[in-house]
């Protein structure tokens, strides 16, 4: 017996010591993604500076951030890696290079992240905003010891206010558990500040998602190289080349003119916008037949294809609620991984859950920066602040941490939520979650319809010519008999 307890805990000690190197080298290569692409973006002028203190406050500022964004790309991970795991254990079930992946280590990964998210959102993000605003108290030696003092004392500050208001909302809600949990902090006032962080980035998700598959299509729209269909191109480039030339001679010849001083930074704007015109008509014109006429057609059908399929697995789902309560969203404890497929497709159905779910994301994104409370945020190359640098790790983490309470209640995928992402007590509400499948299935459909509406009158506008018409003229009152009396342009 004892020579089985010793084999039994040597057994559990190697599996912790596999499962935490794992997820170190996972979050590492993260955390140096994470670093590359904030770096791309950070204005280095913050840096290099000769004010040592300030240099030093913001490189710890700036691995703060790195961090947090290393959090959010693992809760965006972290259900496709489940989906995808269940799929390859079902695959190899005999495989001994399998037996590493099981549901031990995928657990560990959910409670991680839940515990991560929360530090950083509580604790890390408030700390480096305040970190990098704090001069230190007055009266005392000037440091980085010093603005840490203050940034600490900010955010205890910030910490009683907020579980104070957690207080009374739970006094008001749950009047009973608030007075027998007063002092229960880790257990109860966490989870449940987390539980409104995530409530509020699953109504963000409602708001964004939709908006950003609409726009996803003039985004990928610009990107691509469009069909020459019913366009001279040649025509275009050598208008545009004229117009470029014209603006150029006035920049450089005329000078001493008044106009030209007194408009000299619109003539610049306008220069820009003709000049990247150019470019982009250049790049048309030197496209191959197969990346002009096949690729962007090609990318626009996909799109479409994913978010009509996202739409009609949500309106399945609809029906699933009203049918069966298994539809409703969910905690467990063990995930049973290489047990049953999660989709009645299987490993296919999986492969495309796990595409709608990165496309979802991907979406949500779009839409949070071109929404107009959020345009401001979007971060420039080499010119981003560090402000607006936690600004947007804040808000991706926010996003990408309601991601797996999103797909699930949406029904993009049967996979129930692991640890304390499936505490959430509105989601045992039926009414919250079929008003939310209800809403977005009707914002994407009507999202979908006006971009594609919009899109096709937008294109027949201008291969007929009528965007060339003045201001005043109304495009829609030129009968359709005069466009077919005038000819159609030349077909390239």
């Amino acid at each position: 017996m004892e020579a089985d307890d010793v084999s039994v805990r040597e057994q559990l000690f190697h599996n912790r010591v596999r499962e935490t190197v794992i997820c170190v080298f996972l979050f590492t290569c993260l955390y140096i993604l994470s670093y590359l692409i904030l770096t791309h973006f950070k204005k280095t002028a913050e840096f290099v500076t000769d004010d040592v203190e300030d240099a030093t406050v913001n490189k710890i500022a700036l691995w703060l951030c790195t961090f947090t964004l290393s959090v959010a790309v693992c809760a965006v991970l972290l259900l496709p890696i489940s989906i995808l795991s269940n799929e390859v254990l079902l695959t190899f079930p005999q495989s001994y290079y399998m037996q590493w992946l099981n549901g031990s280590l995928i657990h560990g990964v959910w409670n991680l992240v839940f515990l991560f998210s929360n530090l950083s959102l509580v604790f890390l993000m408030p700390f480096a905003y305040f970190f990098t605003e704090s001069e230190g108290f007055a009266g005392s030696k000037k440091g980085v010891m010093a603005r840490v003092y203050e940034a600490v004392v900010l955010l205890l500050l910030l910490a009683l206010l907020v579980l104070g208001i957690v207080w009374v909302a739970s006094a008001l809600l749950h009047d009973n558990i608030a007075r027998k949990s007063l002092y229960d902090l880790w257990e109860y006032y966490l989870p449940y500040i987390y539980s409104g962080i995530s409530l509020f980035g699953v109504l963000l998700l409602l708001l964004c998602t939709p908006f950003g598959l609409s726009r996803m299509f003039s985004v990928t729209g610009s990107l691509l190289v469009k069909p020459r269909l019913l366009e001279d191109v040649e025509d275009t480039l050598s208008c545009t080349t004229f117009e470029e030339d014209s603006l150029s001679r006035k920049l450089n010849c005329d000078k001493t003119s008044f106009w030209v001083r007194v408009n000299m930074e619109a003539l610049k704007k306008e220069y820009q916008t003709v000049q990247s015109k150019r470019l982009a008509l250049e790049m048309r014109r030197k496209a191959s037949p197969w990346q002009r006429n096949l690729g962007y057609p090609l990318a626009m059908l996909v799109l479409l294809a994913l978010t009509v399929m996202c739409v009609l697995m949500v309106c399945f789902n609809v029906l699933e609620l009203l049918l069966d309560e298994t539809a409703m969203p969910r905690g467990m404890e063990d995930p049973h991984l290489g047990m049953a497929s999660f989709s009645m497709f299987g490993s296919l159905g999986a492969a495309v859950q796990v595409v709608l779910i990165l496309y979802l994301m991907v979406s949500s994104v779009v839409g949070f920066y071109s929404s107009p409370l959020f345009t401001s945020l979007l971060p420039r190359a080499k010119d981003t602040n560090l402000t607006e640098i936690i600004a947007n790790c804040v808000s991706l983490l926010i996003l990408s941490s309601a991601l797996p309470v999103f797909s699930r209640t949406l029904g993009i995928t049967r996979f129930d939520l692991l640890g304390d992402f499936g505490r959430y007590n509105w989601l045992e509400n039926f009414y919250i979650v079929f008003l939310y499948n209800m809403l977005f299935a009707g914002l994407t459909s009507a999202s979908l319809i006006n971009t594609v509406t919009w899109a096709v009158q937008r294109e027949l506008i201008r291969a007929f010519g009528l965007h060339r018409l003045p201001l005043t003229v109304s495009r829609s009152a030129v009968p359709f008999r005069l466009l077919l009396a005038s000819g159609l342009p030349k077909i390239q």
